[in-house]
């Protein structure tokens, strides 16, 4: 099918994979930051905002290495997590953390922007009728950004599928194992004769990243039009 090997369509699988797990793991975390960045004043805010940004800024491959340092098998925390078992270098788990990280700023600037679009005064009233803050967040402001969310997860999942420089250098490019669609393209594109095979995964790759971009319209749509009844 499409002329691609069992190696190609495992690569492909496994980076639907990682920007899945990616994109659901961030996402709880992203939705907390976003919150503290948009509406709260406190000591290290500056702070932590430019430490979530701090990947799209530093090069993908310095990410990958710092992710090495630290969660490598001879890390501060990647050695503690070896002791019981949990290894992430060089490992597909160890992908999914990368194409996160690398993604989170998106993620976290697209619901931001939700967040500050809401109008305090609705959280005002609700509080003013007895509602408590969790409750005011989870009935009011939660469902007025859920087109937001959407935005967040879908460029998060398009980054992770993206994903390069971390991810080859803190788990390599493994064929079957840690090797990405992105990688398999440039191990394709190190073979002379092979730009064929490099050119099918590319197209595969435009097909998803556009189908996943249609999906979120649809649903940020459908959002919409649930918030107006």
């Amino acid at each position: 099918m499409l002329g691609l090997g069992a190696q190609e369509w495992m690569a492909v699988a496994l980076s639907l994979k990682v920007a899945f797990w990616a994109t659901v793991f961030s996402l709880p975390l992203a939705v907390w930051v976003a919150y503290l960045l948009a509406r709260k004043e406190f000591p290290g805010k500056q702070a932590l905002n430019a430490a979530v940004h701090l990947p799209l800024i530093l090069p993908p491959v310095v990410t990958g290495y710092l992710l090495l340092l630290t969660f490598g098998t001879q890390g501060w925390i990647g050695g503690a997590l070896a002791q019981i078992g949990v290894v992430f270098a060089f490992r597909w788990t160890g992908a999914v953390l990368a194409a996160a990280i690398m993604a989170f700023p998106l993620m976290v600037r697209a619901i931001r922007l939700g967040f500050e679009a809401v109008d305090p005064r609705l959280e005002q009233a609700a509080t003013t009728l007895g509602a408590s803050p969790l409750r005011v967040f989870c009935t009011i402001t939660l469902p007025l950004v859920v087109p937001s969310l959407i935005a967040g997860a879908v460029l998060a999942f398009a980054k992770a599928m993206g994903e390069f420089g971390a991810t080859i250098t803190f788990v390599a490019a493994i064929p079957g194992q840690t090797q990405t669609l992105p990688s398999a393209i440039y191990a394709l594109l190190q073979v002379p004769g092979a730009e064929s095979g490099a050119i099918r995964l590319t197209l595969i790759a435009v097909v998803i990243a556009v189908a996943a971009l249609l999906a979120s319209e649809w649903l940020a749509v459908r959002a919409q039009r649930r918030m107006q009844r």
